[in-house]
């Protein structure tokens, strides 16, 4: 086998649904289809025919989705199976082997592992934790080369929920203009803002912008598995193509739950109430982690549904984690799936009374283990 396994996904896929407290979400609770959907809208569900509907997406969730950026229609929008099919058909559009991407770490690291199995040159650029998680502007212009095809960010950022200013956002897109290289941008995150402002899209900044989009980070659905490509016309045309070779179509039960949530009156009212969420947990569990004083070190997120927290521990993150996993049967996500050790993340985007349950747990553990 060609590919790295994806240790983010693999180990969350084989623990988070066998531990009684699982903090390694990085969503918000997801509702149930009584909670989203009213009565008319679910009789009308029922009586959906199971087809595959139109492979790109329906004309009007595309309008939908739209209407979320400057300058742009259904014709600038492709919608996939989640946003981790968007990544896949996003670098397969873009990349070919042997060109150089330059990626923003610590991040969500799906792009870094698709790019070189394709046969990618992978460059990183940071962002500084002692700057409270400012991107390094000059690190990624000495990255950057007349051979970068693509400069790779995540913002909001995963895991450390740092969000770019408008400045540095326009500094990325002139550094990129320079080498005539792609800017391709997660922002699956974006809607998920403490203070409820929306941050802008690279969208409409410049000609060679690619960004994706989906419901299961800040819409809390991701059980519809729905994501989205928007660029211009041209490139979304020839993403189409690629997406023929991979799931041909969301699935038509998710593209007309997805029409719904992303009215713009239904989909204020979901961003409200994860946001209230996300503000509310963060408080709580803020509070939790400094009475420990300097044992926990962290930067307030700006956006995102996580924490990402520095210990003063003689443990290795991944030691860390197995050990709460099999004794106090709490899941946390180890620093080291990002490459940084004596770090871990836990989601703030779950219920109150369950995030506090689960950190009670750890609570024992380090009590028991570490005299704390």
């Amino acid at each position: 086998m060609k590919i790295k396994i994806f240790e983010l996904e693999r180990v969350q896929s084989l623990f988070e649904n066998t531990v009684d407290f699982n903090l390694t979400e990085s969503g918000f609770h997801p509702y149930t289809l009584s909670e989203l959907l009213n009565t008319e809208q679910i009789e009308q569900l029922s009586k959906e025919i199971i087809g595959y509907g139109q492979t790109n997406g329906s004309v009007q969730l595309r309008k939908n989705i739209s209407t979320m950026y400057h300058n742009a229609d259904e014709e600038n929008v492709l919608v996939t199976k989640g946003s981790s099919e968007a990544n896949f058909i996003a670098c397969h559009t873009l990349l070919e082997k042997g060109d150089e991407v330059v990626m923003m770490v610590p991040n969500y690291m799906q792009i870094w592992g698709i790019a070189e199995e394709m046969g990618c040159v992978m460059k990183a650029f940071h962002l500084e934790e002692e700057n409270q998680w400012r991107i390094k502007l000059a690190e990624l212009k000495s990255q950057v080369t007349s051979k970068t095809k693509m400069i790779a960010l995540c913002n909001p950022d995963n895991p450390t929920g740092y969000t770019l200013s408008n400045e540095e956002m326009q500094e990325i897109v002139k550094i990129a203009k320079n080498v005539d290289a792609w800017i391709y941008c997660d922002e699956v995150y974006r809607g998920a803002e403490l203070n409820g402002v929306a941050i802008e899209s690279f969208v409409g900044m410049y000609d060679k912008v690619m960004v994706n989009g989906g419901l299961s980070k800040a819409y809390a659905l991701p059980g519809l598995r729905l994501g989205w490509l928007v660029g211009t016309k041209e490139l979304i045309a020839d993403t189409w193509a690629y997406h023929d070779y991979t799931s041909i179509a969301a699935g038509m039960m998710s593209q007309y739950i997805g029409e719904i949530a992303l009215q713009k009156e239904k989909r204020q009212e979901i961003l409200t109430r994860n946001r209230n969420m996300l503000n509310e947990n963060l408080k709580v569990v803020t509070q939790w982690l400094d009475q420990y004083g300097d044992l926990f070190e962290y930067q307030v997120p700006k956006a995102g549904g996580m924490l990402f927290i520095k210990y003063n521990l003689d443990i290795n993150s991944t030691e860390l984690a197995e050990w709460l996993r099999n004794e106090k049967s709490v899941f946390i996500l180890a620093g080291d799936v990002y490459g940084m050790d004596k770090h871990f993340r836990i989601g703030i985007g779950e219920r109150k009374d369950y995030i506090l349950n689960g950190l009670e747990r750890i609570k024992e553990a380090l009590k028991e283990r570490f005299s704390l």
